[in-house]
């Protein structure tokens, strides 16, 4: 698997501290989401398995753990994350504590190929109370040959006890230079990438991502909505109405928070000159808070149609009372 500068820097890192015996035996892999912090787990998960690497950086390619592990049938391998539910045939909340429990109990069996056992956790912010509790029994009790990678974009999300028992990777956005050279190789014409990577606000997976599904159309058009709120031309409910109509209302309220974000920028510089009062600064971070707090509930069943509303009248209000 090919991996972009920033995550070939950490997978050194990372293979390094293996092949000197001070990796950890559980890796906490935080930052933005898109960045493809899951892509370098699994090829850092790959090299651990790999039989024949020795002293190499890379995984061999060609021994029966590494053509096990490219044809998803190793049997010292797990990646556990979010589950199907079977009776509604939709995917649950959140990782549940008989996965936690069923993983650590197969970490104890011996392994078939005689080598390591890697289990990965995406999206581990998702692990419900229980599922935490029983992990960190597992983290405080580690096993020789053992690893875990815990992936999550909401590091602060876990508990701090679980935290504090793993070692970090911490993915960070690249340099805009480098950035702009990935989406290049990725096929995006250099305007459009320094567009999408600067609403990406630097990172160069979401500005990918947006390049494939009219992100930047659809950010054109948030911005057209809240213009429009504060002048009056659309009513609030009937924005919400709009934004809750697909499944793009998280990416909505997404650049909805980016573009308030880069207003608070200018208004903070006002402040600081005298132009805005820092009530205004303080009220639009009120603001951007809320709508990413609705963001994160999206998947609850509440009245976000009434929640938005509000939210977009509170933008209308603020706006007014402050431009």
């Amino acid at each position: 698997m090919s991996l972009s500068a920033w995550q070939q820097l950490l997978f050194d890192r990372a293979v390094t501290a293996f092949r000197s015996q001070r990796l950890g035996h559980a890796q906490l892999l935080q930052g933005e989401a898109h960045l493809g912090k899951l892509v370098l787990a699994r090829a850092l998960a790959k090299r651990l398995l790999c039989q024949k690497a020795g002293d190499a950086e890379v995984p061999c390619g060609v021994c029966t753990a590494c053509q096990r592990f490219e044809q998803g049938s190793h049997g010292d391998f797990r990646q556990i994350g979010i589950e199907l539910n079977e009776k509604t045939g939709k995917l649950k909340t959140a990782i549940g504590v008989d996965q936690i429990r069923d993983m650590s109990e197969w970490l104890a069996l011996t392994a078939q190929l005689a080598g390591p056992r890697v289990v990965i956790i995406e999206t581990a912010h998702r692990l419900n109370a229980q599922a935490a509790n029983a992990l960190l029994k597992t983290l405080e009790e580690p096993m020789p040959g053992r690893y875990l990678i815990l992936v999550t974009d909401q590091p602060k999300t876990l508990p701090a006890t679980v935290r504090s028992r793993c070692q970090r990777i911490e993915m960070a956005c690249p340099d805009t230079a480098t950035a702009l050279a990935w989406l290049k190789q990725n096929r995006i014409a250099d305007a459009d990438a320094k567009a999408l990577l600067a609403m990406a606000s630097g990172n160069p997976g979401l500005a990918l991502e947006w390049a494939g599904n009219g992100g930047s159309a659809l950010y054109q058009e948030i911005r057209a909505d809240l213009v429009a709120c504060v002048k009056n031309q659309t009513g609030p409910a009937a924005i919400a109405r709009k934004w809750l109509a697909d499944e793009r209302t998280d990416l909505r309220l997404l650049f909805a928070a980016q573009i308030a974000y880069g207003l608070a920028r200018t208004w903070a510089a006002q402040a600081a000159e005298g132009v805005k009062t820092p009530q205004a600064v303080e009220r639009l971070q009120e603001w951007i808070d809320g709508i990413n707090r609705l963001r994160l509930s999206l998947s609850q069943p509440l009245r976000h149609d009434l929640g938005l509303a509000g939210r977009m009248l509170e933008w209308r209000q603020l706006l007014q009372d402050f431009r």
